[in-house]
């Protein structure tokens, strides 16, 4: 069992304002979900077949994950369905998996919020998690699963992380005892595992969008050195 439980934030300097609102807007989307049930996560999950069609699969669907026979109860969503890029960002499928999610966004995007400002950082984390659905339905265009989940976009951050602070030491509980090892090994560790796990995935689908990871990951990677350019770009003009 390896599990990052901190970082290093002695260089630190702004409050993670944006980041804790991140984390409330899941919570309290968690929370919608409970309390309105499947129709809601169902309508407004992103359905890559919905977003490539331009259409709202309401009803029934037969389909396969992880080479079992499923059946979903889809339901009615947005409008236009596109919002379902957006809203399928702050949803999950379980408490394990908000916990998982909230766990890596507070100990790894303080970082970057801190580096880019509070706007930039949520513009950078929003196209982070753009670009992973869009990486997702490009895998598989005409699946009916429904995506949901801020990995996508958690994992710019860690692709940003990884970029700006490769030696930062990072808190990783392995088994019983805490080691404080470099992040380029513990992310560069978990990029390996989600290319491997999408090269390994089974046809029928997997329960886990191992391309979404990736995609957020890759952009999170190239957008950081964009948005840093920008911003050394504008300093030279003052």
């Amino acid at each position: 069992m390896f599990i990052p439980i901190g970082d290093d934030n002695s260089k630190r300097h702004l409050k993670p304002l944006v980041v804790w609102l991140i984390f409330a807007a899941n919570v309290y989307v968690w929370y919608l979900q409970f309390s309105v049930g499947e129709t809601f996560t169902y309508g407004f999950s992103a359905v890559p077949y919905e977003l490539m069609h331009a259409t709202d699969l309401v009803g029934q669907q037969v389909v396969i994950i992880e080479g079992k026979r499923q059946v979903l109860h889809q339901a009615p969503g947005p409008s236009p369905i596109y919002l379902t890029l957006l809203s399928s960002m702050f949803m999950h499928g379980s408490w394990m998996h908000i916990i998982g999610n909230m766990a890596y966004l507070l100990i790894f995007a303080d970082q970057i919020e801190d580096l880019l400002g509070h706007v930039k950082f949520l513009f950078f984390y929003l196209l982070c998690g753009l670009a992973a659905s869009v990486a997702h339905v490009a895998a598989d265009p005409n699946s009916t699963i429904p995506c949901l989940g801020a990995s996508g976009a958690i994992a710019g951050v860690l692709g940003a992380y990884l970029l700006m602070y490769p030696r930062n030491h990072v808190h990783l509980l392995v088994f019983h005892r805490v080691m404080l090892v470099p992040s380029y090994i513990v992310l560069g560790g978990w990029i390996f595992l989600q290319l491997l796990s999408q090269v390994s995935v089974k046809s029928g689908g997997s329960g886990v969008a191992y391309m979404a990871h990736i995609g957020g990951f890759a952009a999170g990677a190239i957008l950081i050195l964009l948005f840093k350019h920008r911003e050394r770009r504008l300093g030279h003009l003052v």
